[in-house]
């Protein structure tokens, strides 16, 4: 309680408005590329609290959302096979498909079920042996890790029935696409969660090829506020960096035993991600030692990937380049209960959250 009260202060949050307001008058755009950032940033109203030449936008930092139909598509695949249980966090399970979502087909009978972690999915292959179970695997460095000490569980205990479908990402080479797609951002407030495995030396290309400020920052109000005051102070002073606020959590170095278990049982690859098409080594696959638990082995070899929805644009919205209140469906066609997007599913999705806390407007 003594945490919550000390960085959700109204005094303090107060007192870092009223610095920011008397910081100039420059236009300045800054991007969050978290999901956990996105949701806090409107759920504690931060927009309101800032003068109207800050602005604050969202990057592709859902793990849902930058997931596209083809992943849900093969999930589908797996799930339709008689003696195998799916397993997936609950944000996935109602992300649209081509034709179909997990939700539907879960209605219909298939074996899916909701897990918290990869290790719950290890030990549903264990309590059925005589079963396939597949983990959907998806999100960034934060939950690679967990996926990568559950291959090594599994390894080890010889465990011939437990399989990935994997879709792990990386952020930096995806912010590296966004910089050099054209987007105009002033600063990144860069992802806590992922720097807290990686560390904030992952981010050191942003200042020193493109000039623009960086700052690894916590999720309460007054982590967000202050992290805004120190991109605004790199401006103004035209000293970009990377700097941590979030310093009770974020090291330079990061966990080096968590690094250890990624690099273990993953090698760089090509990723699909919405919106942003495929970026090099934004991906991690299973290596050889590991790709006996690889799930694409049920996937059919003339699988056909798919695109997007056209009149959906949360491709657009997670480049930074449109808003949720922009796009056609927003709230009317597409709601929480009847997503037509990914950026709907996820409470960490921009659209959930425009939903929740900026439809009015």
């Amino acid at each position: 309680m003594k945490y919550v009260d000390e960085f959700r202060n109204e005094k303090l949050i107060e007192k870092l408005a009223g610095i920011i307001r008397k910081s100039g008058d420059s236009r300045l755009t800054f991007m969050e590329v978290c999901g956990g950032h996105t949701s806090a940033i409107h759920r504690f109203g931060i927009p309101s609290l800032l003068p109207e030449n800050i602005r604050l936008i969202s990057g592709p930092g859902c793990p849902v959302c930058v997931t596209g139909k083809e992943l849900i598509d093969k999930a589908i695949i797996c799930s339709r096979i008689d003696d195998l249980i799916l397993t997936t966090f609950g944000d996935m399970i109602r992300v649209p498909g081509s034709a179909s979502s997990l939700e539907k087909e879960k209605s219909r009978g298939a074996d899916i079920r909701i897990v918290f972690s990869a290790l719950e999915a290890l030990d549903i292959a264990r309590r059925n042996p005589d079963r396939k179970v597949v983990f959907m695997a998806v999100g960034f460095e934060t939950t690679a890790p967990g996926t990568a000490v559950t291959l090594e569980m599994a390894e080890k205990e010889r465990t011939g029935n437990f399989f990935i479908l994997n879709a792990h990402k990386v952020m930096p080479p995806a912010m590296r696409a966004l910089l050099n797609g054209g987007v105009k951002i002033d600063g990144f407030i860069c992802p806590g969660h992922v720097a807290a495995i990686t560390g904030s030396s992952i981010f050191d290309f942003i200042p020193e090829e493109f000039g623009l400020g960086c700052v690894v920052t916590g999720f309460e109000p007054v982590d967000i506020m202050q992290a805004v005051l120190m991109l605004i102070k790199q401006v103004k002073h035209d000293v970009p960096e990377v700097e941590i606020e979030y310093n009770r959590v974020v090291s330079r170095e990061g966990n080096k035993i968590a690094l250890g278990y990624i690099k273990d049982c993953f090698d760089p690859c090509n990723a699909k991600w919405r919106g942003l098409g495929t970026i090099p080594d934004s991906g991690l696959k299973l290596n050889k030692k590991f790709s006996t638990f690889d799930a694409e082995k049920f996937i059919p070899p003339d699988f056909i990937e798919t695109g997007d929805d056209g009149a959906c644009i949360c491709g657009d919205i997670l480049r930074g380049m449109a808003t949720p209140g922009e796009c056609p469906l927003f709230a009317s066609v597409c709601t929480p209960d009847n997503p037509a997007g990914a950026c709907m599913v996820s409470n960490e999705g921009t659209c959930n959250t425009w939903y929740k806390y900026k439809r009015d407007e």
